[in-house]
């Protein structure tokens, strides 16, 4: 009798689950998109067709691209007996339980395991670990389901001991079919009701799903059950009806996952090449995934140091401006700072001259740090044993410069800084130029000065080749 009960209450779950859950493939041949793994002839077909998945495979993707649903295939398609564990739910202790079974499973009927652990990403590393002597020695065949990047979610043994096969986003006319289906089949869909879904509600469910058949579906389901049918009994979903059952696109973005540090990438990498226009749609694609406005105004902050530089000096300015003004006031309006700060410094001139300090600090980490130099030390602190002596003032200076050694003495002649033509930048070109060369026949100069056993004419004459 519970046996019955059982049944009965599984068979009225399956009736009255969402339609996104209903209308779940069962076959390979039901299965829509991804044909790039399980297209005719690809290796995951076949392994799943000859139920030889001998090895253990990850699937990763967004969220509606059909992991679960795959999974759920393998389950129909195997002889082997298939396990299912939600690492939303299960710990260590569930983990152990199905490893139990499996180990006795295997050593009284000789049947294989399959493990499915939905979004194993949400394990730690511990219950990962767990996982790892029970894959390696075949007791279990995992798959594993995550929408992160398992090369960073999932520990490396696992990976390693594993095949990565990636799922995409569907194309609009995968998702045109599987909301056709829904509509026309009779057992698990609405085919044994009247509905009229109009060729501009079904684009704009389409359009708004974005590539995930669940949330395609679950607009679809939306409609149909919140709209009454009309006097001849037909359910119209319009598209007016169709834009209040999904009325905001699903943007794919986690704020510690991918999406996070690739938008942010095409952002910085946007403005960097002076595209105003791909700068302004990832800095709207981020605000409405809700990312945090001050973590973007830092890195236009670093940007303006970085990559505009003395170009134009005015970007960290800017930068710095719009950091201000946004914590002042905030969102909504907070965003016009956060605008204009993006738009300045993508149409701005560019120069990545500050990474010059690097190069200094490569040669201090390769050759150490250079004693300064005797008339640059402190003549306040210890004048007497002649520090700070020699030392000349360019203030006294007509042009305020006065070329004079500033390096230590085995870096003369070595330049880090090499300012680019953009901007404000060409000036300060022209302005170093000039210097340099004063500052370069100064130091050539003294060393001829320096040198033993040359009369005054002979030095007199070295110095006029200088010049």
């Amino acid at each position: 009798m519970p046996d019955l009960f059982d049944h009965a209450m599984n068979e009225r779950m399956k009736n009255e689950a969402p339609l996104a859950a209903r209308m779940r493939p069962r076959t390979l041949d039901e299965y829509i998109g991804q044909e790039h793994i399980v297209g005719e002839g690809k290796l995951l077909r076949r392994a799943i067709e000859a139920d030889r998945l001998f090895s253990s495979i990850i699937l990763c993707g967004p969220p509606g691209t059909g992991k679960t649903t795959l999974a759920q295939v393998i389950a129909n398609q195997t002889k082997s007996h298939f396990e299912t564990l939600s690492a939303i739910l299960a710990g260590k202790s569930d983990l152990r339980e199905v490893i139990d079974r499996a180990q006795e499973r295997s050593r009284l009927y000789k049947q294989r395991t399959i493990l499915f652990v939905d979004e194993i990403h949400r394990w730690n590393k511990a219950q990962q670990d767990a996982l790892l002597p029970f894959v390696e020695n075949g007791t279990i065949i995992l798959i594993g389901a995550t929408t992160e990047n398992p090369f960073f979610e999932v520990i490396k043994a696992l990976v390693s001991r594993s095949r990565i096969f990636q799922l995409r986003n569907l194309n609009q006319n995968e998702v045109g079919l599987l909301l056709d289906r829904a509509i026309s089949d009779p057992e698990r869909g609405y085919g044994k009701r009247k509905i009229n879904l109009t060729p501009e509600a079904r684009a704009h469910l389409v359009d708004m799903a974005t590539g995930d058949a669940r949330n395609a579906l679950n607009a679809l389901e939306l409609a149909v059950e919140s709209t009454p049918p009309d006097s001849l009994n037909v359910i119209q979903v319009t598209l007016d009806v169709a834009q209040e059952s999904i009325q905001r696109r699903a943007v794919l973005y986690d704020k510690d996952g991918d999406a996070h540090y690739d938008t942010i990438s095409a952002f910085i990498k946007s403005v960097r090449g002076s595209d105003p226009d791909a700068a302004l749609y990832w800095l709207a694609k981020m605000i409405y995934a809700g990312e945090d406005p001050r973590f973007i105004v830092r890195r236009l902050i670093i940007l303006a140091g970085e990559d505009i530089g003395l170009a134009d000096p005015m970007g960290l300015v800017v930068a710095s401006a719009a950091a201000q003004a946004f914590d002042f006031i905030g969102l909504p309006e907070g965003i016009y700072p956060l605008v204009e700060a993006t738009l300045y410094l993508a149409t701005a001139p560019k120069s990545n001259s500050a990474g010059a300090y690097f190069k200094a600090m490569q040669r201090i980490e390769q050759e150490g740090a250079g004693s300064v130099p005797k008339h640059l030390q402190d003549s306040n602190r210890d004048a007497v044993t002649g520090q700070g002596q020699g030392y000349v003032y360019p203030h006294e200076k007509e042009g305020h410069f006065t070329p004079q050694q500033y390096l230590p003495k085995r870096l003369l002649g070595t330049y880090f800084y090499s300012p680019s033509e953009e901007g404000y930048e060409n000036q300060v070109k022209n302005r170093l130029e000039m210097w340099r060369e004063a500052q370069r026949q100064a130091l050539q100069i003294e060393r001829v000065e320096n040198l033993p056993d040359l009369s005054e004419e002979e030095i007199k004459s070295l110095k006029r080749n200088i010049k």
